[in-house]
């Protein structure tokens, strides 16, 4: 299990179109063959600031999306309303503690 983070900071004013964005397109992503879990995040303290958190079944699957007309669609809008640049990676859970 591959899980991906994504940090975004977008631009004040774009935040509403943001949410818009993600709304109309969250199934799509969810449904992406490889995609296993998917949530969005609100900064506690910022409200301008999103992360993406989910999980792919490996790296292939999450590259199978990175290539697809549906990421390239979403991306592209969604970076034009960026603040800031995003910070992404991709971890694998070692221990849960619980």
């Amino acid at each position: 299990m591959l899980i991906r983070i994504v940090r975004m900071t977008f631009k004040p004013e774009e935040v509403d179109n943001f949410l818009a964005l993600f709304e109309a397109t969250k199934e799509k992503i969810r449904g992406f063959e490889g995609c296993c879990h998917l949530e969005l995040w609100k900064d506690y303290n910022e409200p301008n600031i999103f992360t993406t958190y989910s999980h792919w079944e490996n790296e292939d699957a999450l590259n199978k999306y990175r290539h697809s007309e549906l990421f390239k669609a979403v991306w592209a809008n969604t970076k034009s309303k960026f603040a800031d640049k995003p910070v992404a990676f991709s971890s694998k859970k070692e221990m849960e503690v619980g």
